[in-house]
Protein backbone atom coordinates (compact mmCIF):
# COMPACT_ATOMS: atom_id res chain seq x y z
CA UNK A 1 0.00 0.00 0.00
CA UNK A 2 1.05 3.52 -0.75
CA UNK A 3 0.47 6.33 1.72
CA UNK A 4 1.22 10.06 2.07
CA UNK A 5 1.44 11.15 5.77
CA UNK A 6 0.39 14.84 6.27
CA UNK A 7 1.70 17.49 8.46
CA UNK A 8 -0.93 16.46 11.15
CA UNK A 9 1.19 14.04 11.82
CA UNK A 10 5.08 12.69 12.54
CA UNK A 11 7.40 12.05 10.13
CA UNK A 12 8.66 9.20 11.74
CA UNK A 13 5.09 7.10 10.84
CA UNK A 14 6.49 7.29 6.97
CA UNK A 15 9.80 6.02 8.40
CA UNK A 16 7.67 3.49 10.37
CA UNK A 17 5.49 2.39 7.66
CA UNK A 18 8.83 1.75 5.05
CA UNK A 19 10.17 -0.33 7.60
CA UNK A 20 6.37 -2.34 7.53
CA UNK A 21 6.97 -2.58 3.69
CA UNK A 22 4.57 0.11 2.77
CA UNK A 23 5.66 2.63 0.28
CA UNK A 24 5.08 5.54 2.55
CA UNK A 25 6.37 9.28 2.18
CA UNK A 26 5.77 12.67 4.35
CA UNK A 27 4.75 15.57 2.62
CA UNK A 28 7.74 17.52 4.18
CA UNK A 29 9.52 15.00 1.42
CA UNK A 30 7.75 17.16 -1.14
CA UNK A 31 8.46 20.81 0.36
CA UNK A 32 4.12 20.48 0.93
CA UNK A 33 3.86 21.00 4.71
CA UNK A 34 2.48 24.09 3.98
CA UNK A 35 0.45 23.21 1.33
CA UNK A 36 -3.02 23.36 0.91
CA UNK A 37 -5.06 20.09 1.13
CA UNK A 38 -5.97 20.03 -2.24
CA UNK A 39 -2.51 20.04 -3.71
CA UNK A 40 -2.17 17.21 -0.91
CA UNK A 41 -5.22 15.76 -2.39
CA UNK A 42 -3.71 16.10 -6.33
CA UNK A 43 -0.36 14.51 -5.28
CA UNK A 44 -1.54 12.07 -3.25
CA UNK A 45 -4.04 10.92 -6.42
CA UNK A 46 -1.53 11.44 -9.49
CA UNK A 47 0.61 8.77 -6.97
CA UNK A 48 -2.12 6.63 -6.53
CA UNK A 49 -1.19 7.36 -2.19
CA UNK A 50 -3.51 7.06 0.81
CA UNK A 51 -4.04 10.30 2.85
CA UNK A 52 -3.11 9.74 6.42
CA UNK A 53 -4.05 12.69 8.93
CA UNK A 54 -5.57 13.72 11.76
CA UNK A 55 -7.15 16.43 10.31
CA UNK A 56 -10.36 16.21 9.23
CA UNK A 57 -10.46 18.59 6.56
CA UNK A 58 -9.41 15.92 3.91
CA UNK A 59 -13.11 14.37 4.02
CA UNK A 60 -14.40 17.30 3.51
CA UNK A 61 -12.57 18.19 0.92
CA UNK A 62 -13.37 14.66 -0.96
CA UNK A 63 -17.27 15.09 -0.06
CA UNK A 64 -17.42 18.97 -1.82
CA UNK A 65 -15.37 17.74 -4.92
CA UNK A 66 -17.19 14.08 -5.11
CA UNK A 67 -13.90 12.47 -5.69
CA UNK A 68 -13.22 8.85 -5.86
CA UNK A 69 -9.89 9.10 -5.09
CA UNK A 70 -7.60 9.34 -3.36
CA UNK A 71 -8.89 7.32 -0.27
CA UNK A 72 -8.07 8.81 3.28
CA UNK A 73 -7.28 7.47 7.19
CA UNK A 74 -8.32 9.81 9.48
CA UNK A 75 -6.76 9.05 12.66
CA UNK A 76 -8.75 10.79 15.22
CA UNK A 77 -7.79 8.22 18.13
CA UNK A 78 -7.27 10.86 21.48
CA UNK A 79 -5.29 8.32 23.27
CA UNK A 80 -2.41 7.60 20.31
CA UNK A 81 0.29 10.15 20.44
CA UNK A 82 3.28 7.75 19.08
CA UNK A 83 3.87 7.59 15.24
CA UNK A 84 5.02 3.24 16.41
CA UNK A 85 0.84 3.25 17.95
CA UNK A 86 -0.28 4.81 14.73
CA UNK A 87 1.67 2.61 12.78
CA UNK A 88 0.93 -0.42 14.61
CA UNK A 89 -3.22 0.49 14.32
CA UNK A 90 -3.32 1.14 10.74
CA UNK A 91 -1.17 -2.40 9.97
CA UNK A 92 -2.87 -4.63 12.08
CA UNK A 93 -6.06 -3.06 10.58
CA UNK A 94 -4.99 -2.98 7.08
CA UNK A 95 -5.90 -6.18 5.88
CA UNK A 96 -10.00 -5.56 6.72
CA UNK A 97 -10.36 -2.45 4.67
CA UNK A 98 -7.15 -2.88 1.74
CA UNK A 99 -9.69 -3.88 -0.74
CA UNK A 100 -11.96 -0.25 0.17
CA UNK A 101 -8.84 1.75 0.17
CA UNK A 102 -7.78 0.53 -3.15
CA UNK A 103 -11.07 1.43 -4.08
CA UNK A 104 -11.62 4.82 -2.55
CA UNK A 105 -12.69 5.46 0.87
CA UNK A 106 -12.54 6.89 3.97
CA UNK A 107 -11.55 4.99 7.04
CA UNK A 108 -11.62 6.87 10.75
CA UNK A 109 -10.18 5.76 13.42
CA UNK A 110 -11.96 7.09 16.47
CA UNK A 111 -12.02 5.73 20.22
CA UNK A 112 -11.15 2.07 19.15
CA UNK A 113 -13.88 1.68 16.71
CA UNK A 114 -13.06 1.87 12.80
CA UNK A 115 -15.78 3.43 10.75
CA UNK A 116 -15.53 3.16 6.61
CA UNK A 117 -17.41 5.00 3.92
CA UNK A 118 -17.20 4.50 0.08
CA UNK A 119 -15.90 7.59 -2.33
CA UNK A 120 -17.91 9.78 -2.86
CA UNK A 121 -19.91 10.57 -0.53
CA UNK A 122 -23.52 10.80 -1.19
Amino acid sequence: MKFLIDNALPPEMARLLLAAGHDAVHVRAYGLQAAEDSVILERAANEERVVVSADSDFAMLLAVLRLYKPSFILMREPDIVRPDEYVRLICSNLPAFERELEAGCVVTFRRGMIRLRKLPFA
